[in-house]
Order: structure tokens, then sequence, then C-alpha cells
């Protein structure tokens, strides 16, 4: 059980925020927990779900590396339901388990991955572990692969779901999760 409780779908009645739970859920990140967490305060949970949904389905970079990044973050983060977690749309695109395992392990040396996809995984990685390695030699770097819009869409995807699976985490939560009610 999560240290909040979600609230049942039928107590939401806003129906911004159901339609957000709604399009969360056809994505399959973030799903009903954490949305149905996040309805317990509205005027902050509608904001943070548009954000959230927007920076992994929308944007210049592709959602299926963004996908993998969202996984490699979790696991970093040690969250459980974050690293359960996958998106529809990048599964229907063909996104596995194996190049999801690879993006988590040693990327560096797969060839799995394009340079560019290497550089936005360290990116993650970095930001994570070391952001001070984020310096100017490896913006430049980032600029070879990347637009400047696509390293602002990199870094604030990071940002945002890493702040989202560690606060899933202080929270306790875990999948499974009950969809009904």
């Amino acid at each position: 059980m999560t240290a909040v409780t979600p609230l049942p779908l039928d107590a939401i009645a806003d129906p911004e925020l159901r339609d957000l739970i709604a399009e969360g859920e056809a994505l399959g990140v973030p799903d009903a927990l954490f949305s149905r967490i996040l309805a317990r305060a509205p005027a902050q949970g509608k904001p943070l779900l548009r954000a959230l949904i927007m920076s992994h389905r929308d944007g210049g970079v592709d959602h299926t590396l963004k996908e993998i990044m969202r996984v490699q973050l979790a696991r970093f983060a040690g969250d459980a339901y974050f690293s359960g977690l996958r998106s529809r749309q990048a599964r229907e695109a063909g996104l596995t388990e194996e190049a999801i395992d690879a993006g988590s392990g040693d990327y560096e040396d797969t060839p799995r991955f394009t340079e560019a996809e290497k550089c936005a995984l360290r990116y993650a990685e970095q930001m994570y572990l070391d952001p001070n390695k984020v310096d100017a030699a490896f913006n430049a770097e980032l600029k070879t692969h990347f637009t400047e819009a696509q390293i602002m869409e990199l870094g604030s995807f990071i940002a945002l779901h890493y702040g989202m699976q560690m606060f899933m985490r202080s929270l306790r939560a875990a999948l499974p999760f009950c969809h009904d009610g």
C-alpha cells in the first residue's frame, strides 16, 4: 500500500483530470496509480500529468529512446514502480526488454545503440550520478548529435521523470496496482 491512498476513479469529478488519467493509461506511463495519487491535489496534479505525458509522448527526440532512458533512471533510483511500467507506444514501435536492459547496462559497448543514443543515455546517467560531468565538453558532444531544442527536451525529460520516480519511491508505491474502482 502506498503512503498516500489513490482516489477511486469514480471519486474524481474533474473532467480534465479524468482525461489526463485516461491519456496516461493509453500511453502506459504514468498509469492509474500515479495519476490517482496526484488526483488528491488536482491543482498540482493536472499540470504535472500534462507535463509528464507531453514530455514522454511529444517532441523531437525518439519516444523509444526516451522510454529506455526513463526505465534507466528508474532503475538507478531503485524505483520498482516506474521500472515496471512500459510505454505502449514504444512497445508498438518495437521496443524490447532486451533493449531496455541494454540501455540500463553497459550501453557504451553494445552496437545496439547509435552514438547519439549512447550520448543521450550517458546524459541521463551523468545527470543522475554526477551532474558535474555535464560540463562544456559534454554539452559540445550533445550538440554534435542533437539540436539545442532536443537537448532541452532531453534535459527536462530527465529531470521531470527522475523527480517523479523519487517521489513515487518515497510513497512506497509498487506494481502491481489494481486499476478497478
